[in-house]
């Protein structure tokens, strides 16, 4: 099947998983929560389908442009 890979879009804390492996998610659904600068910036699914793969831990240190989820569509 084919795989989505999500980046994240800034520098900070991975602060919030709110989605887990194996879980159906929706183009648009939340699947964590990123703080930065002190903001919250939610990342967003791109597309349909299921979380094939979690690359970040809450509390870890993310980078512009890091790979972070793996979406099975």
């Amino acid at each position: 099947m084919p795989e989505i890979k999500v980046h994240s879009d800034v520098t900070g804390t991975a602060w919030k998983i709110v989605v887990t492996i194996g879980q159906s998610v929706e183009e648009g659904d939340e699947l964590m929560i990123a703080e930065a600068m002190k903001m919250e910036i939610p990342h967003l699914s791109p597309e349909s389908g299921t979380v094939k793969e979690i690359c970040v831990e809450e509390g870890e240190a993310i980078s512009e442009d890091e790979l972070i989820f793996i979406i099975e569509t």
